[in-house]
């Protein structure tokens, strides 16, 4: 979808932010804000974790007070909303957990919050459900509203959310990471939407880390770093690596992979003719130590089978590997652990940590030999020590080791799974999509990690379809594609217009 040009003539803004700011004891969390936002358009609203984007949602939906500052909306002045006011005067907030009834239907969500809004006393299922099916009309959605939500798919669950702020007559709808967990295909379903909604007058606010999107859907943009504005305008004016460089206050195209390891240097890891039946076939491939090799792929192309091969999750049937010139057998993880080869998975979410366990635990999978006393017993002095290097090499951003992993950012989060594999030193370590799901600001963070680590000596295999990434870290790119590999870069024809090319034929 592209994002619609602005209208010749200025339209009134529906919602001002004037000089808002925020203070938490001595931390200024805004610093004198201004936003003006359009009917009928999409603006995008960036920055990094800590810039301040969550706490101007908050006082725009009467969660939090500003320090100082006015709100003006249609006009009038308020110098702070309560969340009942902010819902009677139009704005919503579509959060990343949807905050759904999971248990009601499709329609009882869509238009139970209206119904409450209103004071409505009786439940009228026959009124809700032609509440309903007005709104998915009118947004030309086919959604079935006699499902329950918790039957829902992640996209359908998201689609409801927006009807049910339709359904409470929103003027101002803030939409936080909406694409997270969305396919491709899903994504443009969503988008499809929001062109809805905005024909209708209503205003979106698009909260993404993901760059490409927010440039395809949105019209305008303000970018927050620190707490203040450092960037606005057209959004035909910014293309991703002025954003990301607005975000980060750095450059993230500037950032280069270091020289390629000597060509007289062996390969630590040779792949010949590999091949799993039905899934992929004829792969060959080397790595040398200290060397950063991509390979990138469509979803689906068959680079996350192959990884899972090298380390025994799915073992392939055919062909040979061989690690410093001797054949090895791969048939399982422990095979693979034994080797020196680690593999940090693209859901961090599912595969890759303990969430409800503290981020101490989380790292202590990775170095329980380290921390375990002759005896055969914890050494907790041990443990204190390494959880506090891993928080330190890795910029680890928390209070406490004890705090549960699921109070990181994504960003943090994804530290955390890769510290807990540095923490056993591999020799060799595979990354399915290592930035997927992280600000701007993470992910160069996470690059550089990985940077000084192949410096180190260790060889690194990144599984990843974004072009940026590629170029930014890796010496080598192989493509993938219907489960045989299908071209490689090398530089200096290592390029966002090349990768970009090549994921496209």
């Amino acid at each position: 979808m592209e994002g619609r040009p602005h209208q010749d003539t200025a339209p009134v803004p529906v919602v001002q932010v004037d000089s808002i700011t925020k203070h938490y004891g001595g931390v200024r969390a805004l610093d004198g804000v201004s936003l003006n936002l359009l009917p009928g358009e999409v603006h995008c609203l960036a920055g990094e974790n800590g810039s301040g984007k969550s706490t101007l949602i908050k006082i725009m939906s009467g969660v939090e007070r500003p320090t100082s500052g006015v709100i003006r909306i249609s006009g009038r002045e308020h110098p702070h909303l309560t969340p009942r006011e902010a819902v009677g005067q139009g704005i919503d907030v579509i959060f990343q957990d949807l905050a759904l009834f999971k248990t009601l239907t499709v329609a009882e969500n869509i238009a139970l919050p209206a119904a409450l809004s209103r004071g409505d006393r009786t439940v009228d299922r026959a009124r809700m459900r032609k509440v309903a099916q007005e709104v998915t009309s009118t947004l030309n959605l086919d959604l079935d509203l006699d499902a329950r939500v918790e039957d829902l798919s992640v996209a359908d669950r998201q689609l409801t959310a927006i009807c049910r702020s339709m359904a409470r007559a929103a003027r101002v709808v803030f939409m936080d990471e909406p694409t997270t967990a969305l396919t491709h295909r899903e994504v443009q379903f969503l988008f499809r939407a929001v062109d809805e909604m905005t024909r209708k007058g209503v205003s979106v606010v698009f909260v993404s880390h993901k760059l490409d999107e927010v440039r395809a859907v949105c019209q305008r943009i303000t970018v927050l770093r620190n707490g203040q504005v450092v960037a606005e305008g057209a959004m035909a004016d910014f293309d991703t690596a002025r954003i990301s460089a607005a975000m980060t206050g750095r450059d993230l195209a500037e950032m280069a992979p270091e020289t390629a390891p000597s060509p007289d240097t062996p390969p630590l890891l040779t792949v010949e003719g590999l091949g799993l039946a039905g899934v992929f076939e004829d792969v060959s491939l080397s790595v040398k130590p200290g060397e950063v090799l991509g390979i990138a792929g469509l979803l689906g192309s068959g680079q996350t089978d192959i990884a899972e091969a090298l380390f025994g999750l799915q073992p392939a049937d055919k062909g040979r590997i061989t690690l410093d010139g001797q054949a090895v057998r791969i048939d399982g993880v422990a095979d693979a652990l034994r080797h020196g080869i680690g593999y940090v998975p693209g859901d961090r979410l599912s595969q890759g940590m303990f969430l409800e366990q503290s981020i101490s635990d989380n790292l202590l999978v990775g170095s329980v030999a380290q921390a375990t006393s002759r005896t055969g017993l914890l050494d907790r002095r041990k443990v204190r020590e390494l959880d506090a290097e891993s928080i330190r090499s890795l910029s680890i951003k928390t209070p406490s080791a004890a705090e549960p992993v699921s109070s990181l950012s994504g960003g943090n989060q994804q530290r955390v799974v890769i510290a807990r594999w540095l923490a056993r030193s591999p020799r060799l370590l595979i990354l399915n999509s290592p930035t997927v799901g992280v600000d701007v600001g993470s992910k160069a963070g996470i690059l550089d990690i990985l940077r000084e680590r192949a410096k180190e000596g260790m060889a690194v295999v990144i599984i990843s379809d974004d072009p940026t990434d590629l170029v930014a870290i890796c010496q080598r790119v192989l493509f993938v594609r219907h489960g045989r590999l299908a071209g490689e870069l090398v530089p200096p024809d290592i390029t966002v217009e090349s990768i970009t090319k090549e994921l496209a034929a």
